[in-house]
């Protein structure tokens, strides 16, 4: 497996992140697998998904009732 270089992505906090500055999600959309990093913590690297499987991720957080503990 080729290594993808994430050095030069721009990336953009998530809409389901903590507003207050806490529990903050970095996504890069747009290339073959999508990068997701601790935006506290980016030198610690991210974790890289296929397409198909963030979108059943987001799919199932958009289903999940606000306020409604995991």
């Amino acid at each position: 497996m080729r290594a993808i270089d994430l050095s030069a992505i721009t990336w953009r906090k998530s809409s389901y992140s903590n507003q207050d500055g806490g529990e903050c999600v970095e996504v890069a959309p747009g290339l073959p697998l999508v990068p997701v990093r601790d935006s506290k913590d980016p030198a610690r690297g991210a974790l890289l998904f296929a397409e198909p499987a963030w979108g059943a991720f987001l799919d199932g957080v958009r289903r999940e009732e606000p306020g409604r503990a995991a």
